[in-house]
């Protein structure tokens, strides 16, 4: 399997996710502490993987360089997100709004990485590459998988 296809594929749970949360109201916090759990293990393991293996090759080649730059300035964006998302009350109007922004976030981000910056990679990256980079990803969230069983 090629990197782009295993990006997609972590794309679309990321999706399924949002919109189960999209689906709760203020009154279900437990299942909102659930999900947003699930939410944030899933982009944090996938921007990571992204940006470890993904982007670090991607950086340099003047194909790529722009885009990638940007796509890591999202990360941030959705970090931040994350982290302001994790310590609010679950069970507020604002926090279902500041989740709405992170979704849109997310959204742009997929829809840009899976046109303009997947092909500016597939310019810089041959076939092999693509399918060893996705070898690695599925290695490390593997890894980290692992570790936080035993947590």
């Amino acid at each position: 399997m090629e990197v782009y296809a295993l990006l997609k594929k972590d794309h679309s749970k990321v999706k399924g996710i949002f919109a189960e949360l999209d689906g709760t109201t203020e009154r279900a916090v437990k299942k909102r502490e659930t999900l947003f759990a699930d939410l944030k293990m899933e982009l944090t393991l996938h921007a990571e993987a992204e940006e470890k293996f993904f982007y670090s090759r991607l950086e340099d080649p003047k194909e790529s360089r722009a885009i990638t730059l940007e796509a890591l300035e999202e990360h941030n964006v959705v970090k931040t997100l994350l982290a302001e998302l994790e310590v609010d009350p679950k069970g507020t109007e604002e926090w279902a709004a500041k989740l709405t922004v992170l979704k849109e976030n997310v959204e742009h981000h997929v829809k840009e990485e899976e046109g303009e910056l997947f092909k500016s990679a597939k310019k810089v990256l041959s076939a092999e590459d693509a399918e060893a980079i996705a070898e690695e990803i599925e290695a490390f969230k593997a890894e980290a998988t692992l570790s936080q069983l035993k947590e």
